[in-house]
């Protein structure tokens, strides 16, 4: 309990002082101070200072009884990561080696200490020196052939949210070393972790006009892995396959429209939808059992082609529709209704909230567009920390098996969106 409350402490100090550095870096007088003393504050000297922090804090916590004091330094070098990105953005000092300095700072920052929970039992070997060898490959192998095919090496949303991720998973095995009771899904974070950073790699080296079809491509995969997951009754299974898909959605319009795409991206993208928030959710329906299932399962089906249809067809052609406002609620928050509900009501009331959505999908009610809209009001490290809340969720989900747990936050997920959505339409008073 006392390192936990060391935790929370350290973790409510670093973001003060982090969200107190981006309003301070506003004021001029406070660039030009930086800007005066850049062997000290400048974003690459931010760097080292932090690499340096993370070394003290290794050998303080696995060579040393001062663990505490140790969690508190690597906090504080892990906030640093974000201080350094926000100081080079205001004051201008974004520089070629800082690009590569940064991502080699945060693998210095973290691997250590993995690598020595490794060894102390908390996780497991093999999988920490898979992303060891993953990252220094991205860093020392890919980064010198991105620069010379002049590529940026920047970090991309992969690398970012893998570095979160990372340095959250350190903090959550210190905890487990003092309450080994707890539960342990660092092995599964750990996975996800070298998910992310191989395809931070793989996504530096593809043509940027190929992103969204690539996604779209992503999704219809998740939507046939589903129905054949939903065919073998591993509904669990089926439905995570279908979230991963929407997280692949929720980017290939965004990339389109910052990078382009192919002139088959808009029909990739509609036969993505409606496989995976069409097809696969009634599948599921279908497969839940009960006289009527099937009729449920129809009745969503049609209504998902018709809202594909509609917006196609009809809602992208109008002139009276605000830009990024849907016409009734997008297929996939239709999608979330029922998956939710398949995970925790019993057959009749999962047919009703099957007619719920495809009520609300053919109504008339507008929705702001969550990509395009709520998400770009979203604060960018706001983003950066979701997103890792979300994957590391969806590890406690599969370590537990608490598919009632998984559906409450599927729901809460699209009651969330169906709010904002409805607050936050351009133009809204």
């Amino acid at each position: 309990m006392e390192r936990l409350l060391v935790i929370i402490v350290a973790a409510v100090i670093g973001t003060s002082f982090y969200y107190w550095v981006s309003l301070m870096i506003k004021k001029e007088a406070i660039c030009e101070y930086i800007m005066s003393h850049q062997w000290l504050l400048h974003p690459n000297s931010i760097c080292y200072w932090r690499t340096a922090m993370a070394l003290v804090g290794f050998i303080l916590y696995f060579y040393t009884a001062h663990q505490s004091l140790a969690i508190i330094i690597f906090t504080f070098a892990a906030i640093l990561d974000g201080v350094d990105g926000i100081v080079a953005r205001s004051c201008n000092l974004v520089s070629t080696w800082g690009e590569s300095l940064d991502p080699l700072c945060d693998k210095l920052t973290y691997l250590p200490p993995l690598i020595g929970f490794a060894y102390m039992g908390i996780i497991q070997p093999k999988l920490v020196w898979a992303l060891v060898v993953v990252e220094l490959l991205g860093q020392f192998f890919a980064r010198k052939i991105l620069a010379y095919l002049k590529f940026s090496v920047a970090a991309n949303n992969f690398g970012k949210i893998k570095a979160i991720i990372c340095f959250a998973l350190v903090i959550y095995c210190a905890l487990l070393d003092e309450n080994p009771d707890y539960v342990n899904m660092g092995d599964e974070v750990l996975v996800a972790c070298i998910t992310l950073s191989s395809a931070s790699v793989v996504f530096k080296f593809i043509p940027n006009r190929l992103y969204a079809d690539i996604l779209s491509t992503l999704n219809f995969a998740c939507g046939i892995a589903s129905l054949i997951l939903t065919h073998n009754r591993h509904f669990a299974w089926a439905i995570l396959a279908i979230i991963v898909g929407q997280l692949f959605d929720l980017f290939d319009g965004r990339m389109a429209e910052k990078h382009g795409g192919t002139k088959y991206g808009p029909y990739l993208d509609d036969i993505a939808d409606f496989v995976s928030f069409g097809l696969s959710p009634a599948y599921v329906v279908w497969q839940s059992g009960g006289r009527y299932a099937w009729f449920f399962g129809l009745i969503f089906f049609c209504g998902v082609a018709y809202r594909l249809i509609r917006f196609v067809a009809v809602d992208k052609k109008r002139t009276d529709l605000p830009e990024g406002v849907f016409n009734g609620l997008p297929s996939p928050a239709g999608a979330l209704i029922v998956l939710g509900a398949a995970l925790l009501l019993p057959p009749t009331l999962l047919w009703g909230a099957a007619a719920i959505s495809v009520g609300l999908m053919v109504s008339h009610i507008r929705f702001a567009h969550f990509g395009r809209v709520i998400l770009k009001q979203i604060p960018k490290p706001l983003f950066f920390f979701t997103s890792s809340a979300i994957i590391i969720s969806l590890s406690f989900i599969l370590k537990t098996k608490n598919v009632h747990m998984f559906g409450f936050l599927i729901l809460c997920a699209v009651l969330c969106y169906m709010f904002l959505g409805r607050k936050m339409i351009p133009g809204r008073s």
